[in-house]
């Protein structure tokens, strides 16, 4: 009998708590069994055993941080199991003991993932592109599953982020092997998504060698004592999967949650020990916490929205008055609904009314016609509003700010970027064209048509609808005399364009027929006055009624 150590592997990170052990003193476990269970910021992660044999001490407790190479149990083994797959000669109780034939194991083993040679394939590895965030963003859609043929370019899954969805191509073509994702999961830049078979005659082969470290953590024994270090086998450390059972915990007063849950808690001052865990072995879902808070929300005490003081709108049956319908909201309709709240709530809106004489505009446009066509673009009213509304900018310096969080300052911006509606199957996008103070109008129509198509094809980036001084926001052709757009804060403005229409105009001594473009503008009455209202207002009408003057 012998008596070694078990360590703790490459775990990606400095340092990770103890959350969960899953033995105890006198278990009996073979090799891969789970040990204990970490959790950094990002990850929890289950360390397995690189020993079978019978548990004498745990060297760690609970809340404990612990780094690659510290020592968490102490394995008693049969002289038969004391080797290791890679056949280490044992090392002396009082010197370390011989590196190599681990270091060897650990190569051969880490260049086995990612090429694993067959013939003439091997296997590639499909990585988490740049989505424009450092944040994880839900899979809500798989495109392929295993066994299916994708081309380079393929879409592999749709990820939606608070703001956007996206679809992520394959960087490859060849045969799926392996989908390593599953519908709902959180993915970052640089995370797995699937591994494929690819052809080594493929023109778009592209191999990911993933090398393997290239020293094991060494421990030193002491000199007391009969026990020796042992290397962790090839074998990685296993994330946790909720959806899979595992041994019950012996420590059930601590609080067993993952990092996302325990984040998201954190955000919204939810307290854990008040959470009851639907998951295995009492796990704390998402899904846990939104019933929590729902919960609490319906309580007497909190039939107020939002502690608004305005009271809820109550709950219908509506089936009692005819058949009906129930469908989800997407994530980025739920997004769209709060944020139109939440400024309708914050920001006090006035709306201005005004229509522009576009009749010029619009021959001025038509004779341009044969000339877009040649470009490969299409000339819409939309570039000469925004053109229009970025002069305007810089001369009405208060429209292109913010209020500061605090309310004590305004924070003016020496840039001019302009966001604009799109209406899209996944709900309204508002893409965001930078620096429309300096493009011309062919720039900003080409501009204006790639981001609406990647609005529409679920493709554009966070980044894409970041940063925006102020929006427009356009019915076009859909009809309608005005509305009241709402500000989309923390801009201060945003202008509605209706449906133009020829209407009679006295020019002074008769009517003629002129086309008149509805234009409402709403803004923060907090940091935009009426008269700073009319004069930008007036400014945009001109400009818009006599195109000349976007020259000047």
């Amino acid at each position: 009998m012998a008596k070694q150590q078990v360590i703790v592997p490459d775990i990606g990170a400095d340092s990770a708590e103890v959350i969960e052990w899953m033995v105890k003193v006198g278990d009996s476990v073979a090799v891969d069994d789970s040990l204990l269970v970490l959790e950094s910021d990002k990850a929890s992660m289950e360390v397995p055993s690189t020993l079978a044999g019978t548990v004498v001490e745990l060297l760690v407790k609970l809340g404990d941080s612990l780094s690659e190479g510290a020592a968490i149990v102490v394995i008693e083994t049969a002289d038969a199991t004391a080797v290791t797959a890679a056949e280490p000669q044992e090392a002396p109780t009082d010197t370390i003991q011989d590196e190599a034939p681990v270091k060897s194991e650990l190569q051969s083993s880490a260049a086995e993932l990612p090429k694993a040679q067959t013939g003439g394939s091997s296997k590639h590895s499909v990585l988490v592109p740049d989505i424009g965030t450092d944040d994880a963003v839900e899979v809500i859609e798989l495109s392929v599953s295993v066994g299916d043929d994708v081309a380079e370019g393929d879409t592999l899954l749709v990820l939606e982020s608070d703001k956007a969805s996206m679809e992520i191509p394959a960087d490859a073509t060849g045969k799926v092997l392996e989908v390593a994702v599953a519908v709902g999961a959180s993915l970052k830049q640089g995370d797995l998504i699937a591994v494929l078979e690819v052809s080594a005659a493929s023109s778009t082969e592209q191999v990911v060698v993933q090398e393997a470290k290239q020293e094991a953590p060494v421990v030193a024994a002491p000199a007391s004592s009969t026990v020796a270090p042992v290397e962790p086998k090839a074998a990685s450390v296993a994330p946790v999967r909720a959806a899979e059972p595992q041994a019950a915990s012996s420590h059930s007063e601590v609080v067993y949650a993952g990092p996302a849950v325990r984040k998201l808690a954190r955000e919204f001052s939810i307290p854990l020990g008040q959470v009851s865990g639907s998951g295995p072995r009492g796990r704390i879902l998402k899904e846990d916490l939104h019933a929590f808070v729902q919960q609490r929300l319906s309580t007497p005490t909190a039939t107020a929205s939002s502690g608004t003081g305005i009271p809820a709108v109550p709950a219908v049956d509506f089936s009692q008055f005819g058949p009906i319908r129930e469908e989800a909201l997407s994530k980025i309709g739920k997004v769209t609904a709060t944020n139109m709240q939440r400024s309708w709530l914050n920001v006090p809106h006035v709306t201005q009314y005004d229509d522009a004489d576009v009749t010029d505009l619009e021959a001025f446009r038509a004779s341009l016609k044969d000339e877009a066509a040649k470009k490969g673009t299409k000339l819409t009213p939309l570039p000469f509003l925004l053109k229009a509304c970025a002069v305007a900018l810089k001369d009405n310096p208060k429209f292109n700010s913010s209020l500061s969080a605090d309310g004590e300052s305004i924070i003016y911006k020496d840039y001019v970027h302009i966001g604009f509606a799109v209406d899209t199957p996944a709900g309204l996008l508002v893409p965001v064209i930078r620096d429309v103070d300096k493009k011309g109008l062919w720039e900003l129509a080409e501009e204006v048509l790639e981001l609406a198509g990647l609005a529409r094809d679920k493709k554009l980036k966070p980044a894409q609808m970041q940063g925006a001084c102020f929006t427009i926001s356009s019915l076009g052709a859909l009809g309608g005399k005005g509305f009241t757009p709402i500000v989309n804060a923390p801009e201060v403005g945003i202008l509605g364009v209706s449906k133009s229409s020829v209407q009679p105009v006295w020019d002074g001594s008769s009517f003629t027929p002129r086309t008149m473009l509805p234009l409402s503008l709403s803004y923060d009455h907090r940091v935009i006055n009426g008269a700073d209202g009319g004069r930008f207002m007036n400014q945009v009408v001109a400009l818009l009624s006599d195109i000349r003057r976007l020259t000047l």
